[in-house]
């Protein structure tokens, strides 16, 4: 058993003692859970030890992140470890503990102005509103992407101090926290990123994303085989009939593209390409579009019994619905993936698509 595999087995032991529930406005987040992958350095996975991390590679953090997501955890895992911890490591900014829950906001209508100088590591003060922050009010701090002082190019990475802020009771289709940061002069440490760096990290974003959508598209591929298996209609199995044959078959073939696509986009991250932004560009892309199509047809197969309370589908499709428009819908991303496609008038449009794929 390889290391990746152990974590990945130490995760679903976990996941064992914490069955996904209906996430309701007093119980927002599975803080049980986050606690058991911090008390088992999980929730520090990939981040460097050196910097207060729990060590392991980029895959073992997506192994990570994708579990959690196929089991519907309600922890704020993938935003901790594929986000804002390595924003904050680019950036140069100290990395808050492990064990305190992080996540990551884009707070394009914030306002930001330089305390000491706009020049690297600083301080600033923040000021403004960010939307649908995911899980609002249960993390510590939240790691905000805002645009540069005026006169500056680039961006500016924020570790903000949340325990205190007031947040909105904004939640997504899931009933996941999405509530808005208010920020009325916040000062806290940041820095100024180039607009390179700062597009890096919303492809990191939605890269986050994408292998969440990716691992729940597969489970509920995986539901709904089982189920077309196990549920007789008509004395025999509902998977003996050519029509649910065909839309498995259109199922299975949505999640295969979606899972090579973010592969391709986990492995160009790793690498340091320089075809990241467009590798994750097509991977939410193409993660988005095959919700629709895998989603429909898995309730179809199930019926009436997949929208009741009681099923675990639910917990899976309606997340699916949520992911596909958060860190930049399909209409966000499919304009970047075209652009960089088609940039030099096209000539480089194969090369790219055969290195991203």
């Amino acid at each position: 058993m390889s290391d990746q595999d152990l974590v990945v087995e130490t995760v679903r032991d976990i996941l064992t003692g914490f069955e996904p529930f209906v996430l309701t406005a007093e119980r927002r987040w599975d803080s049980g859970l986050w606690s058991a992958l911090a008390e088992a350095g999980l929730t520090g996975v990939g981040l460097p030890e050196e910097s207060g991390g729990s060590g392991g590679e980029l895959a073992d953090a997506v192994a990570i992140v994708r579990t959690l997501a196929a089991g519907a955890a309600a922890v704020p895992v993938a935003e901790q470890l594929l986000v804002a911890g390595p924003a904050l490591l680019v950036a140069d900014l100290e990395l808050p503990s492990p064990e305190l829950p992080t996540t990551f906001a884009i707070g394009d209508a914030v306002g930001v102005h330089p305390v000491d100088n706009g020049d690297g590591p600083g301080r600033f003060t923040l000021s403004g509103t960010v939307p649908d922050v995911a899980w609002a009010g249960a993390t510590r701090h939240v790691v905000v992407l805002a645009p540069a002082p005026s006169g500056l190019s680039g961006a500016v990475l924020a570790l903000v101090d949340a325990s205190s802020l007031p947040a909105g009771n904004g939640f997504n289709l899931a009933g996941e926290p999405r509530g808005s940061l208010v920020l009325d002069q916040v000062g806290t440490s940041g820095a100024l990123l180039t607009a390179a760096q700062a597009s890096e990290v919303r492809a990191r974003f939605a890269l986050a994303r994408s292998v969440q959508l990716a691992a729940a598209l597969e489970r509920v591929l995986d539901w709904t085989v089982q189920y077309a298996g196990e549920r007789h209609q008509f004395g025999r199995p509902l998977g003996k009939f050519q029509a649910i044959q065909m839309e498995l078959a259109e199922m299975a073939g949505e999640v295969v593209a979606v899972t090579a696509l973010v592969d391709a986009a986990v492995q160009a991250l790793d690498r340091g390409s320089p075809d990241v932004v467009l590798a994750a560009a097509a991977a939410k892309v193409r993660a988005g579009a095959a919700v629709e199509v895998v989603a429909r047809l898995a309730h179809q197969v199930h019926g009436a019994i997949g929208f009741t309370q009681e099923h675990k589908l639910h917990h899976l499709t309606r997340r699916l619905w949520s992911w596909r428009d958060e860190a930049g819908s399909e209409l966000v991303w499919s304009p970047v993936l075209a652009t960089g496609l088609l940039a030099d008038g096209g000539d480089g449009l194969w090369p790219a698509l055969t290195r991203i794929v």
